[in-house]
């Protein structure tokens, strides 16, 4: 039992907060460290090599305040780098975020699809062996470039206008949305006035029920009866980023 160890989440910003709030349903006692990187927020259009440093260099930050395990709550960072971070890191277990796009196969394989992510991800290996493993040939890939950003800034209109100019094509086309994204989920309701009644797909609540199975079978589960914890650090240290961030984890 390591009670005392943080589980320490990434993101590219406050995006992430989107986990963390399916996670803290699943695990209210556990004491975690959330990384918003704001300073070099967005990684979709980041080399390879430029996210991979990036990503370890959170994760020094993260071992050095003795986690016990990293959840990498940005897709991008999760595409590119899991598999890096894994092969570097042998004895930290990562929990790494994926588009739910497996689950339009399983649940709604015969309805077109609208995969909104960001360009690096939709351009990752990792994404395209899902993609073509699970491809209902129903599906449009939408490289959203610029969209993180304009939710991380928290402007509406900004907001609104950025989605009647990409997604007004696809009204009544799309029955089912894949959020590829972490901040796609606190934007459901704009993308829904532009696309209609559509169904969402997002990895979060899938990557919080694999987190509590892994944290059960290594024995790290915090079995104390007490609030959860949360610290929050911004790269940029943007003081309202932490406003927004704890804000969103109280709706």
């Amino acid at each position: 039992m390591n009670e005392n160890e943080a589980i320490g989440i990434f993101d590219s910003g406050i995006g992430g907060v989107t986990v963390l709030k399916e996670i803290l349903k699943l695990l209210p006692n556990e004491k975690y460290i959330y990384y918003s990187d704001s300073k070099n927020n967005p990684y979709g259009d980041k080399s390879d090599e430029e996210i991979n440093n990036l990503c370890e260099n959170i994760v020094e930050q993260f071992i050095n305040q003795n986690c016990k395990v990293i959840v990498i709550a940005c897709n991008t960072a999760s595409a590119k780098s899991a598999k890096y971070l894994r092969k570097k890191y042998k004895n930290i277990p990562f929990i790494a975020i994926e588009p739910a796009y497996k689950m339009v196969y399983d649940y709604a394989y015969n309805e077109p699809t609208l995969v909104m992510a960001t360009k690096g991800t939709i351009e990752s290996e990792k994404f395209n062996l899902l993609y073509h493993t699970y491809d209902n040939h129903k599906t449009i890939l939408l490289p959203c470039v610029g969209l993180a950003d304009i939710i991380e800034e928290g402007n509406k209109h900004k907001i609104e206008t950025y989605l009647e100019a990409h997604l007004e094509q696809y009204k009544g086309k799309v029955k089912n949305v894949v959020l590829g994204c972490t901040h796609y989920p606190l934007i459901k309701e704009e993308i829904k006035k532009v696309l209609g009644q559509v169904e969402f797909f997002n990895g979060a609540p899938y990557l919080a029920k694999h987190l509590k199975q892994v944290l059960e079978e290594n024995d790290l589960i915090c079995d104390k009866n007490e609030p959860s914890k949360i610290q929050f650090i911004d790269s940029s240290n943007d003081e309202q980023k932490k406003k927004r961030f704890f804000e969103i984890i109280k709706e």
